[in-house]
């Protein structure tokens, strides 16, 4: 991943006190993390381990956000709806670098492409299937499928199915 300016600056790491740089700062941050979590395909981050991931942590400058620099960033992001505490105690976090009904979109589109509405597929199918290998989904935490399908489900497009061990999805 190709980190922008910000990442080099020693400053960027500390929060800034004044308001408007703070907002400004706030506002790179949540580019970041979201370009991060892109690139990687991840999804969950846990504040107590992600001063030692090289998106708070810059080994270059030796340089890493606080804990309490984290935490602000992700409730940040939590407001734009781009984040989700996964426990009270706000540790661990979902990570949407793209909307729950962005991904919804996305799965149904590909289930009407490929001829799947009325048909139930695995989601080991949908994040891990041959069929799935060019998409962007491919690989996506399970937590966010089916949070997207769960927004298919209010617009009538799709529904959960569970089978033995297995979970499922029919589209409509």
């Amino acid at each position: 991943m190709q980190w922008p300016w910000q990442y080099d600056f020693p400053p960027f790491f500390t929060l800034q006190p004044h308001a408007e740089t703070r907002a400004k700062q706030l506002s790179a941050w949540r580019s970041i993390v979201l370009d991060y979590y892109k690139h990687t395909k991840e999804s969950t981050l846990d504040v107590r381990e992600a001063q030692s991931s090289p998106l708070f942590f810059n080994s270059t400058i030796n340089r890493k956000l606080s804990q309490e620099g984290i935490l602000l960033i992700l409730e940040n992001l939590q407001k734009t709806g781009n984040a989700e505490p996964l426990d009270k105690t706000k540790n661990r976090w979902l990570i949407f670098w793209k909307s729950p009904e962005e991904w919804g979109k996305l799965l149904y589109n590909w289930a009407q492409a490929r001829g799947m509405t009325n048909s139930v597929c695995t989601l080991f199918e949908l994040v891990s299937g041959d069929d799935t290998t060019d998409e962007e989904f491919y690989g996506l935490d399970t937590e966010i499928i089916i949070r997207a399908i769960r927004t298919l489900e209010v617009e009538r497009k799709a529904e959960m199915m569970m089978y033995d061990d297995n979970q499922g999805v029919k589209f409509f």
